[in-house]
């Protein structure tokens, strides 16, 4: 892969994530949300933010939900790594928020802590990936182009 389609990808990785993470924020605000699916896109809003700086870095990495697993693949030096040491109950809603189960149901709180969970690892990642060189111009990442 050349080094314009692996920025490529890690943008791609990005966009998903902001997307997911803009229509968990967006449901928040709506009468009547389901917690549930709140939650579950704030996690894959961070899975994808984390994947995306794997990805920079060539790190392959597994097709899983664990978020600590995915963020510990990470070399030292990413804010993300220190920042959110513990990402085990955003990882739960991967699984949780979208099959019955023995667990409770997501709150209206859960939701919002998710989501805000989910900002904070996003905000990270993408903080970093800037650091790294990694141009994230708004034009790039809005215009909805899947090569963007």
């Amino acid at each position: 892969m050349s080094s314009n389609e692996l920025l490529d990808e890690v943008r791609r990785w990005l966009r998903f994530a902001r997307e997911d993470l803009e229509a968990a924020e967006t449901l928040t605000t709506e009468a009547g949300f389901r917690p549930r699916h709140v939650c579950w896109l704030a996690q894959q809003a961070a899975e994808k933010a984390l994947k995306g700086a794997l990805t920079l870095q060539q790190i392959a990495f597994p097709f899983r939900h664990d978020l600590d697993a995915l963020r510990n693949l990470l070399p030292e030096g990413w804010q993300v790594k220190v920042r959110h040491p513990d990402l085990a109950e955003l990882t739960e809603w991967a699984v949780e928020a979208r099959y019955p189960g023995d667990w409770p149901e997501a709150t209206a709180d859960d939701a919002r802590h998710a989501a805000e969970q989910a900002r904070g690892v996003y905000e990270s990642v993408r903080s970093d990936l800037v650091r790294y060189g990694v141009q994230l111009e708004e034009s790039l990442e809005h215009d909805g182009d899947d090569t963007a």
